[in-house]
């Protein structure tokens, strides 16, 4: 039997699975139940007096707890693109739970599509939160390969638009066999489109503006009318000819504000055939009207199952109720869409809801007897991230209070699957998804800082939300410089100083009680800074105090195997460390990615060089041990410092210090337990 063969009959024997939604027939479930379990994809659960989930790893600390989730996820990310590229060519992964090395799932399809848009939502958010450029170069080459190698041919009735989703391991895209071949997803064009083009105005590389438009075109020329039954593009159809009979495919996909998004955005742009846009993206949108947002015929999104009017899923509502919180200048109507989706995707009986002491959790999909997901608090983060995001963003634009307490909630359960905890996976096996892993759950909790300020750390500066795209930012000390690709744009940012001079274009804004008109609003309580800025792209935000932004040893770049010892420079040029005294630890505690340990747990010093003079800014401590541990840190002409860590207890430890220090040397009292990550130095 040829390989191909093979593949082909476990992707059958897979997609009878995922047809069915759970294999067999499950039984009556509840609609909403509690699920007060004692952890949470492994980890032990943190409650507040009342009871009530409380974020993870430090349960009163909700940004730092906030954003190690998508930073940690960033950093397995980078990591995997710099030693095996698994995000091209495979949709799901495990992992060993001893060495914690990742491996692909050989047999899953393979979900290329919307994970482009998913990645791009996600570096949109996180680039100008870090500055990092990594970030850009990351999300310009996995889109590239893409182009390259998951495109439709010229002359198709669909023609250069990518193809939704690839076999298992397959490094050019056509289709999943187990679908069949060479077919497309209409939905899926209009949702990389958007991303095509977001990714154009973060860049300016007009090779992504004609991406996108050629995913409109394709958009315009295959529209139809559309019926109760027949959507105006298919959710799944032959590249060919567009044909979409029978089987795996299927003419129906409640999922048209993708291309509405892609279509908004060219028109608003001026780019491509804007009266052809105009015109489909109206029609689109009454058939949107009149069809799912009346009957709730949420239907037509996910790759991997075939077509049925039955099968309801969440992303698609909930996707147009986080558009038009942003964008309510196209729907009248806004307030009441958003809120009755809400409410919908959390009273739907189509598939099970849990309330995890307090916070609700939702699956995906379901057709009201069978559903995707297994039992609460193992998988599913990334639905309930979008749910709790689209609550965040109806509190933000409506001040409705109730609404941020279920977003916080829920947010606060999505934390504990940051990193590889060894509790979580996806349905039916132990594997992962990619997608909601490290796309779209991280895109979703980042808009939480957005919509909520005052979640973001409150001893850094961030970007934490434009209505435009940044293209470019800097962080110093006191200070936030960056353009965006709109002159027209309300930023969002919370400052670890006091903005004395915010300017445009080098003219000076000021400030006001309101947004209004242009200038800026700051908080002093909370040190949220709020700009309006009209007719400049260049923002300059300066003041006193703060801190200079540091650079981190994560212990995960550049990737070392578990338990090496670490002897000489690590990362080169940064730290030279001193031989059999440090070792690299799997995840475990309260991190979830690799860190640092002694290679002696009961050592009472160890110590480490900078390669050359730097500020050790500090170091995140877990102690894992079961007894109070002590660490004093010193340094020649510095002054030491000296923390106290209770069993169980993350800390991130500041040192003070202003001054470069080319030695550094730790003296523990009872250090077994102890484990260090997210080492943080300046340069001289």
């Amino acid at each position: 039997m040829t390989q191909a063969i093979k593949i082909l009959k476990i992707a059958v024997a897979i997609l009878t699975v995922v047809s069915t939604l759970a294999g067999q027939p499950q039984t009556p479930f509840p609609v909403v139940s509690t699920a007060d379990q004692p952890e949470i994809a492994g980890r032990p659960v943190q409650l507040d007096s009342q009871g009530k989930l409380l974020p993870w790893p430090i349960a009163d600390d909700t940004g730092y707890s906030y954003s190690s989730h998508f930073l940690t996820q960033w950093t397995i990310l980078w990591d995997q693109y710099n030693r095996q590229r698994l995000p091209y060519f495979y949709c799901c992964f495990d992992f060993d739970r001893t060495t914690f090395e990742m491996f692909p799932d050989p047999h899953w399809v393979n979900s290329t599509g919307y994970l482009r848009a998913m990645l791009q939502g996600f570096i949109e958010r996180l680039y100008p939160y870090t500055g990092d450029a990594r970030t850009l170069i990351f999300l310009q080459d996995f889109v590239d390969y893409e182009l390259e190698n998951g495109r439709t041919p010229e002359g198709y009735a669909w023609a250069q638009v990518p193809y939704a989703s690839a076999n298992p391991g397959a490094k050019r895209y056509t289709g999943w066999s187990a679908h069949g071949e060479d077919y497309i997803e209409p939905p899926v064009v209009g949702e990389d489109g958007y991303a095509y083009l977001r990714l154009y105005e973060m860049t300016g590389n007009t090779k992504y503006l004609r991406a996108a438009i050629r995913c409109a075109n394709a958009l315009v020329k295959n529209y139809k009318a559309g019926n109760e039954k027949n959507s105006p593009w298919p959710v799944r159809c032959y590249a060919r000819d567009g044909k979409a009979d029978g089987g795996p495919m299927g003419p129906y996909s409640a999922n048209v504000i993708e291309p509405i998004m892609l279509f908004d955005e060219l028109i608003r742009l001026g780019h491509g055939d804007v009266a052809g846009y105009a015109r489909v993206r109206a029609g689109a949108w009454d058939w949107f009207q009149k069809y799912p947002l009346t009957n709730n015929v949420w239907v037509g999104y996910f790759e991997d199952v075939a077509p049925s009017m039955d099968n309801m899923n969440q992303v698609i509502p909930l996707e147009f109720a986080r558009y038009v919180l942003l964008h309510p200048d196209k729907d009248p109507q806004w307030r009441e869409h958003a809120r009755r989706l809400i409410e919908w995707v959390k009273t739907t009986p189509k598939w099970p809801k849990y309330v995890v002491h307090g916070a609700t959790v939702t699956t995906e999909q379901g057709n009201g007897i069978t559903f995707c997901c297994n039992e609460p608090n193992q998988c599913c983060d990334s639905h309930t991230a979008r749910l709790a995001a689209v609550e965040a963003l109806y509190f933000a634009k409506t001040g409705d209070e109730s609404y941020r307490e279920e977003a916080f909630r829920s947010f606060n359960w999505v934390t504990y699957f940051q990193g590889l905890p060894g509790g979580a996976h996806a349905p039916f096996a132990q594997q992962w998804w990619f997608t909601d892993e490290f796309a779209d759950g991280p895109r979703r909790l980042m808009d939480a800082f957005w919509a909520v300020p005052e979640w973001a750390p409150a001893d850094e500066s961030h970007l934490l939300g434009s209505s435009s795209v940044v293209t470019r930012i800097s962080y110093g000390k006191g200070s936030v410089t960056y353009s965006t690709f709109d002159p027209q744009s309300v930023d969002v940012l919370r400052l670890d100083f006091v903005p004395e001079f915010v300017t445009a274009h080098g003219n000076p804004l000021t400030r006001r009680k309101d947004l209004d008109r242009e200038g800026f609003v700051y908080d002093e309580s909370t040190h949220v800074l709020r700009i309006r800025h009209d007719q400049a792209n260049d923002i300059d935000v300066q003041g006193s105090h703060g801190q200079a932004p540091p650079q981190y040893v994560t212990f995960d770049d550049p990737h070392l195997p578990a338990e090496t010892v670490l002897s000489g420079q690590y990362p080169s040029g940064v730290i030279d460390w001193t031989t059999d005294q440090w070792r690299v630890s799997v995840p475990q505690g309260k991190f979830g990615t690799f860190n640092l340990a002694l290679a002696d747990g009961k050592a009472a010093t160890a110590g480490f060089d900078f390669h050359s003079p730097r500020v050790f800014v500090g170091i995140d401590v877990y102690n894992g041990g079961h007894s109070e541990a002590v660490l004093m840190i010193h340094a020649p002409n510095l002054p030491e410092v000296s923390f106290t860590l209770k069993p169980g207890e993350l800390k991130r430890l500041r040192t003070g210090w202003r001054e470069p220090a080319s030695k550094v040397t730790f003296d523990v009292k009872n250090g077994e337990g102890l484990r260090f990550d997210n080492l943080a130095y300046l340069h001289d």
